[in-house]
């Protein structure tokens, strides 16, 4: 055995199973003279060593992260012009992963950390595009013409650390949120919940502390750099300490876990608010946080000073009482299942519609890109499901701190009735109805402005 430092990539056939089903003769042909043509001879040119291949893919090792990134972004090039005759659908598409790493060679095979973060950087491609490790974007740096993309730190499947993934795509590529000098300072650490799960928490900002529930749709790290989230959370850090962490089975916290409930999401917070030692603090709810953030609040009055709840609900989809909303359940619980994570463009955009119909192209491919990064299908399902269930009407009632609820009133993904709702429960709730019809503010909105200036008018009513 011999072990030593190596550039991998791996590489597979997005949808190979089902290009197989449809016509798998035809399949096997293109993939055949697409290797022998083109893949094999661009991997010689940059000197790699083909280690093993299996139906849909290749282990190829290279001497230097520079070959291996310029061979992968020719065959990336190449093979769209290849495929140019078939419907889109049916195309051969590759997703590639590369990592520098060590690596132990043994009887014709390679293994070791380094083969398994590339495997796990080629499962966050799209197709047709590529995922690097840090370290060979480092390498690289100076001599990339083609953009790469940070997605931040990724908690991958079977590898304890975290990894900063960069990542090249063929499409359109979504511009980046100008990072601040905030932004820059954000503090990201880790805690242990009740069962052992780990959470990702960020605490950033000076000031009163605000502590938000998650929303399910959360990475820490991500939503940074996200046009959709980040001017949204830096502007709450201006003016702020905000604490917010990555619920249970997304973004930077334990995916593989067992219980996904109110029960352990309450748990979670609790473990954040410890680890942080955090004090009093306002508690800002979004979306299925509204709910959440009720029952905390109510389980600890010694802690929470008010609420701040937006976009939410304290009825789940399936506790409306309403036809429609058990059917929009059934398709959205499709969609989720289908596409959540997928790199198919109707499926992504078509989720992302429901939540921010109103965003331009970059704020649109921004949330697709968080939909593929921060959880997997299977938690994903789990997490709306738990959702939709939620009752929290009784609790609402007894809530006595002062509280600010506002609601988009053209929001396409909770009803703003809903939102009317959680106001009528709470005793002394300010109810603000905001334009648009987004169940997130987005900058350059009106209602971005007025969400700022009705929390910060609430935030100073609490020192009077």
């Amino acid at each position: 055995m011999e072990q030593r430092l190596a550039a991998i990539m791996m590489t597979d056939m997005y949808g190979f199973s089902r290009l197989m089903e449809h016509n798998a003769s035809a399949v096997i042909s293109r993939q055949k003279a697409h290797r022998r043509e083109f893949i094999d001879p661009e991997i010689n040119v940059y000197e790699g060593n083909i280690i093993k291949t299996t139906g849909d893919g290749l282990l190829v090792e290279f001497s230097s992260a520079h070959n291996a990134i310029r061979c992968a972004l020719k065959i990336q090039a190449g093979m769209p012009q290849r495929e140019k005759g078939q419907e889109y659908s049916e195309r051969i598409q590759y997703r590639i992963g590369i990592n520098v790493g060590d690596v132990v060679f043994d009887e014709g095979d390679i293994f070791g950390d380094g083969v398994n973060v590339a495997a796990r950087l080629e499962g966050l491609a799209e197709p047709g595009g590529i995922c690097v490790s840090d370290q060979v974007y480092q390498m690289t740096l100076d001599e990339l013409t083609d953009p790469f993309r940070d997605l931040g730190n990724q908690k991958v499947k079977n590898i304890e650390r975290l990894i900063r993934v960069w990542k090249w795509s063929p499409d359109d590529r979504p511009k980046e949120a100008k990072e601040n000098a905030v932004a820059l300072n954000q503090e990201v650490n880790f805690c242990i919940s009740s069962d052992d799960t780990q959470i990702a928490y960020a605490r950033v900002g000076k000031g009163p502390v605000l502590f938000k529930a998650p929303n399910w749709l959360n990475h820490i790290d991500y939503e940074w750099r996200s046009p959709v989230w980040g001017p949204f959370l830096s502007n709450l850090a201006e003016k702020f300490e905000l604490v917010r962490f990555d619920q249970r089975g997304n973004g930077l916290s334990d995916w593989d876990v067992e219980e996904i409930s109110e029960d352990a999401m309450i748990a979670d917070m609790d473990a954040v608010v410890e680890a942080a030692n955090l004090d009093r603090f306002v508690l800002l709810g979004i979306s299925q946080g509204c709910a959440f953030s009720i029952r905390y609040a109510l389980q600890n009055p010694e802690k929470v000073r008010a609420l701040i709840l937006f976009g939410g609900f304290v009825r789940g989809m399936l506790t409306r009482h309403s036809k429609e909303q058990e059917s929009l359940f059934e398709a959205a619980k499709t969609i989720i299942t289908q596409g959540w994570g997928s790199t198919n463009p109707a499926f992504r955009h078509l989720f992302t519609s429901m939540f921010i119909p109103d965003a331009t192209s970059d704020q649109a491919d921004s949330f697709d890109e968080l939909q593929r990064v921060c959880a997997a299908p299977e938690n994903a399902v789990r997490i709306f499901d738990m959702n939709a269930h939620v009752e929290m009407t009784e609790l609402a009632q007894k809530i006595n701190v002062p509280t600010l609820v506002l609601h988009c009133r053209g929001d396409t993904r909770v009803p703003v009735s809903e939102g009317r709702r959680i106001a009528a429960n709470i005793p002394g709730a300010k109810f603000v109805d905001l334009p648009g019809n987004n169940h997130v503010v987005l900058e350059g909105t009106p209602e971005f402005k007025l969400f700022f200036e009705e929390v910060n008018t609430f935030m100073k009513s609490l020192d009077n």
